[in-house]
């Protein structure tokens, strides 16, 4: 498929712009933080082969934030961003955001919400959609000891229900306030949100699907399962953000959105998300919330 004219002329400002200037670092790497249990599945994943040069997306440990991972690689290498990474894990969550305010951290490998990232954008540069609207569908994950969670099988079978999210995650958030729920906790720490979950003193959790992985979550003591045939939709899309504050956020950001674009003609990204079951294959589950009846609610 040819590009537009228009699409042309906009990476090639891009590129010109990555030439060398009076902004960037001259440092030949730049340290990431990540979330460990992402780094151990990325790793896993890899298996050794360079993140560069991954085009299936199949197999054991892939996950929707090991694929953010790599895309989000490809697209700066692709850009031209050439700088290697060192990595620092740890639970970065919440504190993942703060280094970004502060200029301490270039990027996100987990992609935003698009709500969440207009949240910073004051902060941060925003890249065009890794996941367009409408395409986001988490599993609903829960204890293999929860009979009921297991025994739903239509929206209002949640009444007797609870879950936890946090109002820090706007889509996630106003997705399950939606829900005919008995009561919806509050916990801004992924991993206590797992425990909480795994040890049932909370019915469910929303979290991508992870079919190489049987859609099983396991880490330390949290064992979770998500139900075997129901999805639920979530109302938005989803884009990488760049520190506008870090030494490198303004080229490191033109470079992805140039290698981004790239992917995209390729199909490269769909078809990513696809393989690794992220997008799942609808005839498999049923949507426990359509898009017309959640857009009609939030309106």
């Amino acid at each position: 498929m040819a590009w537009t004219q228009k699409a042309k002329q906009v990476i090639l400002t891009a590129l010109l712009s990555l030439l060398p200037s009076a902004y960037g670092s001259d440092e030949k790497s730049v340290q990431m933080y990540i979330r460990d249990d992402v780094f151990i599945d990325y790793q896993k994943f890899l298996a050794g082969r360079s993140a560069l040069d991954i085009s299936d997306f199949r197999g054991g440990y892939i996950r929707r934030d090991v694929v953010d991972m790599i895309i989000v690689q490809q697209a700066l290498l692709l850009g031209g961003f050439t700088k290697k990474f060192i990595y620092q894990t740890g639970n970065v969550n919440f504190r993942n955001t703060s280094l970004l305010r502060q200029g301490k951290l270039l990027l996100s490998f987990d992609s935003y919400w698009l709500a969440d990232a207009k949240a910073e954008q004051a902060h941060v540069f925003i890249s065009d959609a890794v996941i367009e609207y409408g395409q986001y569908y988490a599993g609903i994950y829960y204890s293999p000891d929860n009979t009921q969670v297991q025994g739903v099988k239509q929206l209002t079978d949640l009444a007797e229900l609870t879950a936890v999210s946090t109002p820090r995650w706007r889509t996630d958030w106003q997705t399950l306030s939606l829900m005919p729920l008995k009561r919806l906790a509050v916990e801004h720490s992924w991993v206590a949100q797992a425990q909480m979950v795994s040890k049932q003193w909370v019915d469910f959790m929303l979290m991508p699907l992870m079919p190489s992985q049987g859609n099983e979550y396991k880490l330390a003591d949290i064992h979770l399962v998500a139900h075997k045939n129901l999805v639920v939709l979530l109302l938005g899309s989803r884009h990488f953000v760049v520190s506008r504050h870090h030494v490198d956020g303004e080229r490191a950001f033109k470079a992805l959105q140039i290698g981004l674009a790239i992917l995209r003609e390729k199909g490269a990204i769909r078809k990513a998300y696809e393989e690794a079951g992220f997008i799942p294959d609808l005839s498999h589950f049923k949507v426990l919330n359509t898009l017309d009846d959640t857009a009609k609610k939030i309106r």
